[in-house]
């Protein structure tokens, strides 16, 4: 903790006799001395103890403002410091204070301001506001930006001076083309446009902590490939929900499944809610409330019939609603699944959910906006993408009135 004390300085009287006021300011067991341009009669210091009794000279006034406002600056100029740095030297603080230098000229680096920010995200990830796997995709970023700086620089680290329109688009390039992960070159277009948008997000934090004024990545403008949502249509879902399965493991992945389908919770929201998740309203309705782990929106979504009769079918297991299953395992038994009730579609869990927003609900008449709501979406636009894939069925149910007409 930062600590300034004020004192006279003996035997360095002016010509009123007035002796100098100096501040001796400590911190982690370093301490200097500064002047503070002030002085007082030794005797009103004393008389006044150190100016910190009720004044009622003017004079004191004005000068007690002063000293207040002397260690309001040099405690606002080490938070200054403190947000680049935790390692503070008084030498710098007193220097600095005084305008005999600046700030160093390297400033934060970039790859700090992505610490910084992961470090921030991970606080968020520990209280439960946002997921594990949002995380591990920021440390992957991390990753990739040093391995680059390294490839291109030849250096560790660059500072956030130093990164310019070349640097993002380079970046973007590597990103896409060239970095390696797993034996795997280049990355697919809208998860390198994510891995940008979180350097974006970083820099936007090291913003608001006052790390940095302009943010370089504004100006990327990268988009995402919007590609139509696999989902199943009524018939398959119906496919699904008819089949037996011998083996107990199939049994429980597909009812995993025709939760997601029912209630269009993603994986890891399916395998946090428990009980305490559900909840009646005054006309007797049931309702499982909850945040998305992934943007710690809320999305509350009433209970459907099939979805009640999966939780009422598992309640005996007293963990969680549904079966706890691992995301990459339930892909896996999903592809027997489908070759089972002969669906050609890559079944995965997203497939779930991507036919509770198109064939359960606005396939349905619930309203989009209700829809976007009940899916934890942070704007209306994401839902949108849902209907517009519903222009298939517009088609189909064109077809059949076609034949009526013929």
């Amino acid at each position: 903790m930062l600590k300034v004390i004020f004192y006279l300085k003996a035997g360095k009287a002016n010509k009123k006799g007035e002796s100098p006021i100096f501040a001796r300011i400590s911190y982690n067991q370093q301490s200097i001395t500064m002047t503070t341009g002030k002085s007082i009669l030794k005797e009103r210091w004393q008389f006044t103890k150190n100016l910190r009794t009720v004044l009622k000279l003017e004079k004191e006034k004005v000068l007690k403002h002063s000293l207040d406002l002397f260690q309001l600056n040099i405690e606002k100029k080490f938070n200054e410091l403190a947000k680049v740095s935790s390692d503070i030297s008084l030498v710098q603080l007193k220097n600095e204070f005084n305008g005999k230098i600046t700030s160093p000229t390297k400033g934060v680096s970039i790859v700090e301001i992505i610490d910084k920010h992961n470090a921030y995200f991970e606080k968020k990830v520990t209280v439960g506001e946002r997921s594990k796997a949002s995380f591990q995709k920021y440390r992957r970023s991390r990753e990739l930006l040093v391995n680059f700086i390294k490839q291109q620089y030849g250096v560790e680290d660059l500072s956030s001076n130093e990164i310019s329109s070349s640097f993002v688009y380079n970046l973007e390039s590597y990103l896409k083309y060239e970095s390696n992960f797993k034996g795997k070159v280049g990355i697919k277009n809208n998860s390198m446009v994510k891995y940008m948008r979180m350097y974006k997000t970083a820099c936007n934090y090291s913003i608001r902590m006052g790390l940095m004024e302009k943010n370089p990545f504004n100006l990327y403008d990268g988009k995402l490939s919007i590609k139509d949502a696999i989902f199943l249509t009524q018939n398959e879902l119906d496919g699904i929900e008819n089949k037996k399965f011998s083996v107990e493991r199939l049994e429980r992945v597909k009812d995993v499944f025709l939760f997601s389908c029912y209630t269009g919770y993603a994986p890891i929201d399916a395998c946090n809610l428990t009980e305490s998740n559900i909840f009646q309203d005054s006309s007797d309705a049931l309702w499982i409330m909850t945040n998305r782990a992934k943007t710690a929106i809320r999305a509350n979504v009433p209970i459907l019939p099939p979805a009640l009769k999966i939780i009422n079918k598992y309640k005996h297991l007293q963990i969680g609603l549904i079966p706890q299953i691992s995301n990459q395992k339930m892909n896996a038994y999903l592809k027997e699944i489908a070759d089972l009730c002969g669906i050609t579609k890559n079944l995965t869990w997203y497939v779930a959910r991507h036919t509770f927003a198109t064939t359960v609900t606005l396939g349905n008449g619930v309203r989009i906006e209700n829809v976007s709501s009940m899916m934890g979406h942070t704007n209306i636009k994401q839902t949108q993408h849902y209907a517009k894939v519903l222009d298939v069925n517009v088609m189909e149910d064109m077809t059949k009135l076609k034949v009526k007409y013929m």
